[in-house]
């Protein structure tokens, strides 16, 4: 078989993979409401040693993971350090920074497919709260669409990421507003499923019985109640800080948040 032959059947068959896949994945979504594959890295990008020892450190998300899970993890990490600027405004950035945010953000985003979004750029870090010109106040952390930043008072990220059970984690509330904003704009399989879950979830909020429901047992903080994207956010936090008294106390929400991110429970073990 000739060269140019070779070339043109390869390429034919990768057609036709693609036009199978497309025809397929609608129906698995459709059947098993969830992506035909999560992770796949032709190039899988590892991390320094240094690195990795900091996610073996302070990290006990990655370090439930299995070895194989560990070596998605690692290459998210990466990607997500090579995708995205760090500031530091009156704070040197340093690799336990870089480490522990971009952490935060694949733990969050760990079932999901299409994991790097567009909608922010750079990463801001204040070495404690800083004034905001968005409302003329002071603030832990936010997420500035306009400009395209995710900022965090180093402080008060690093307090809510070493205190796992008080429900509080700046990394993790901030980076859920980017999932949910990216998610009300977008189509790929993650995005549906988060926005088809997030429906049913927000009914918690908008919905006077069950919204009665959560307020009686008192488990969320009041902060989750100001608004929709507040009480995902406010949400997200419990699932991953206490998820075993989340799912015994609001079962029922509890799989509707665990359905919208793909998580897997073996993650909690």
């Amino acid at each position: 078989m000739s060269l140019q032959l070779f070339i043109s059947v390869l390429f034919g068959i990768l057609f036709l993979l693609i036009i199978v896949f497309r025809v397929l994945e609608p129906a698995y979504l459709l059947l098993f409401n969830k992506p035909f594959y999560i992770h796949w890295y032709p190039f899988s990008k590892k991390l320094k040693s240094s690195q990795r020892q900091i996610l073996v450190n302070d990290f006990p998300f990655y370090s439930r993971l299995s070895s194989k899970r560990k070596a998605y993890f690692e290459h998210r990490v990466s990607e997500f350090i090579a995708k995205y600027e760090f500031i530091g405004k009156e704070v040197v950035i340093t690799e336990q920074m870089k480490i522990l945010i971009a952490g935060t953000y694949v733990m969050l985003t760990f079932g999901m497919r299409n994991y790097l979004v567009r909608l922010f750029n750079k990463i801001i870090i204040y070495p404690s709260s800083y004034f905001s010109t968005v409302n003329e106040a002071y603030h832990k952390g936010e997420f500035n669409p306009r400009m395209k930043a995710v900022v965090f008072s180093w402080e008060d990220f690093l307090l809510g990421h070493l205190t796992s059970s008080d429900n509080i984690n700046l990394g993790l509330h901030e980076f859920s507003h980017v999932l949910h904003f990216h998610c009300l704009k977008s189509n790929d399989p993650s995005a549906i499923i988060f926005f088809d879950e997030f429906n049913e979830a927000v009914k918690y909020y908008s919905d006077p019985v069950l919204n009665n429901e959560l307020t009686q047992k008192d488990y969320f903080r009041l902060y989750a109640y100001e608004n929709q994207f507040e009480f995902l956010s406010v949400i997200l936090e419990h699932f991953y800080e206490t998820p075993r008294v989340f799912k015994r106390e609001h079962p029922e929400l509890y799989a509707h948040i665990s359905r919208m991110i793909n998580f897997k429970e073996e993650y909690l073990k």
